[in-house]
């Protein structure tokens, strides 16, 4: 089977910076902004969310980027923590693209808590095809990381991190229990919204990670800071994706993704006697799931059997539906996003002028006390 190539996702309509660029700006100078930022928190004070993105926005070098990194870091940990805007995420993000710091914007994105990063997933799908576009499988982190904040809202989104995903397993990665989980809740999430053959193979892989975790590790291992519900039985689902499969019309299964699936349950079986891997004994609803696993070996035949006889298993890897699908559907869902960032830009204009006029206000109100 030829693999597909890697290729940048995004068009360069989508990518180009022109839009957020050219909005009116607010020169300022750095030194200035860091002195006042660092007077106010000695003083005690809050700095302002203003303050913060007028630092963000006037960045021009990658040691800029840095010294943005260190006050980001400083405002989530003030008093004001919960007002760092959009606008300044997003701004973030593009000026560690345009300046060669991606890294940096991706370990603020990991280090969310301590930074406040909690992009849209416009900026979320810049980010992913920066890393896609250099073959870099630190892709699939930030895809961890839609995961993880619950954004595969965008069809757009939702396609180019099955992209990223499906790409990394090509390479049969040696994963630990942890990235199975996490890679598990990215497919299965991602592709819960496809009603196509890559959705529902997504979901099933993802499914079967996670049962096998469930299995070897027990539930509360599972959803432990995950948004995965905490319902025991993640590969008896995994079988009601094939089931529903056997039901549903013109979609197919990824023969790759059924193996897969095999070797999980197979692999599973073979560890029986000593499933429990962690120090401490499975609880009660853990070991009754444990015991279904025969039934499941015996249900997932069952079912291949009624795949292979209705001819609903497609011959190629994920990897190749998956890219079908992107050259398929990914440009028709680029003018939408577009447009909607568009307006979305106009909307945190606003918003800034506001901050900027509230701001005016409270310096005239001051003088006038003085």
């Amino acid at each position: 089977v030829i693999k597909s190539a890697w290729r940048c996702l995004l068009s360069s309509a989508y990518t180009d910076p022109a839009v957020w660029e050219q909005r009116p700006r607010d020169a300022q100078d750095l030194g200035q902004l860091a002195s006042l930022m660092d007077r106010t928190y000695a003083r005690k004070f809050p700095v302002s969310s203003l303050v913060i993105a007028r630092f963000v926005d006037n960045l021009s070098s990658k040691e800029e980027v840095d010294q943005a990194q260190y006050y980001l870091f400083k405002f989530r940990h003030s008093p004001n923590c919960w007002y760092l805007r959009d606008w300044t995420i997003h701004s973030w993000i593009r000026h560690c693209l345009k300046y060669g710091a991606r890294d940096k914007a991706l370990y603020t994105l990991k280090n969310k808590v301590q930074f406040g990063m909690f992009p849209d997933d416009f900026t979320f799908n810049l980010l992913i095809d920066s890393f896609i576009k250099d073959k870099d499988f630190r892709a699939c982190s930030v895809v961890e990381e839609v995961m993880l904040q619950e954004s595969f809202e965008r069809i757009s989104t939702q396609i180019m991190s099955l992209y990223a995903l499906s790409k990394y397993l090509a390479t049969k990665p040696e994963l630990s229990w942890q990235e199975e989980r996490n890679v598990g809740a990215s497919l299965m999430l991602a592709g819960l919204k496809q009603e196509n053959s890559v959705g529902f193979s997504a979901r099933l892989l993802g499914l079967a990670f996670i049962g096998k975790v469930e299995l070897s590790r027990g539930i509360h291992a599972v959803f432990h800071e995950m948004p995965l519900i905490w319902t025991s039985g993640y590969l008896g689902r995994a079988l009601a994706v094939m089931d529903a499969v056997c039901d549903f019309r013109d979609v197919k299964l990824s023969e790759e993704v059924l193996d897969h699936v095999e070797k999980i349950l197979q692999d599973l079986s073979v560890n029986a006697d000593g499933q429990n891997v962690t120090d401490t004994p499975l609880e009660e609803e853990d070991e009754l799931e444990t015991q279904k696993l025969p039934e499941y070996i015996n249900r997932f035949k069952e079912l291949k059997e009624r795949l292979v006889s209705q001819d609903r298993i497609d011959s190629r890897s994920l990897e190749s539906l998956v890219s079908a699908l992107t050259q398929q559907m990914l440009a028709a869902c680029e003018n939408a996003d577009i447009a909607e960032y568009q307006q979305t830009v106009s909307v945190w204009e606003a918003e800034l002028q506001q901050l900027i006029q509230r701001e005016r206000e409270t310096k005239e109100k001051n003088q006038k006390s003085i």
